[in-house]
């Protein structure tokens, strides 16, 4: 499983010109799930979202993380970053999961972060065309794994 992180001032992803979530400072989250990624690996993902240090604190060091601000999470389903772009001129996806899979994958990492962030989730439409936009605070992005 990956994720690709930014920090955010606010973020929203729109389906067919409707804005279907919406968040304010927070992250934004890209979710990629690869093949047999399982519920360990859902709960180190969402362990890693809500707990990464990204967040300024009083000394304007990066030592707070999603948890510790109460910001919010925006979850969009990417299957692209799990691509294999080592060779040729075409990215392969042999290394995303199968679409079935994925659905099953991002919807529990979505249940197990709204378990443990009340301040809320929000998240884009599986399988759906989304416009996501953000304005990425710093600029801060991180890739994480696992």
């Amino acid at each position: 499983m990956l994720a690709l992180i930014q920090r955010v001032s606010e973020a929203r992803v729109s389906v067919d010109g409707h804005v279907v979530g919406a968040i304010g400072p927070g992250l934004l989250a890209l979710v990629a799930v690869e093949p047999g990624d399982d519920e360990a690996r859902f709960r180190r993902m969402a362990e890693r979202l809500l707990g990464y240090r990204v967040f300024a604190d009083d000394g304007g060091r990066m030592n707070r993380s999603l948890a510790d601000t109460g910001g919010g999470l925006l979850l969009v389903s990417q299957f692209t970053l799990a691509a294999d772009t080592r060779s040729g001129m075409r990215p392969s996806f042999t290394t995303a999961a199968a679409p079935d899979e994925a659905e099953r994958g991002f919807n529990r990492l979505v249940a197990i972060c709204r378990e443990k962030h009340p301040p809320g989730v929000e998240t884009g439409r599986f399988g759906a065309h989304m416009v996501v936009g953000l304005v990425n605070d710093g600029p801060v992005t991180f890739l994480l794994r696992a």
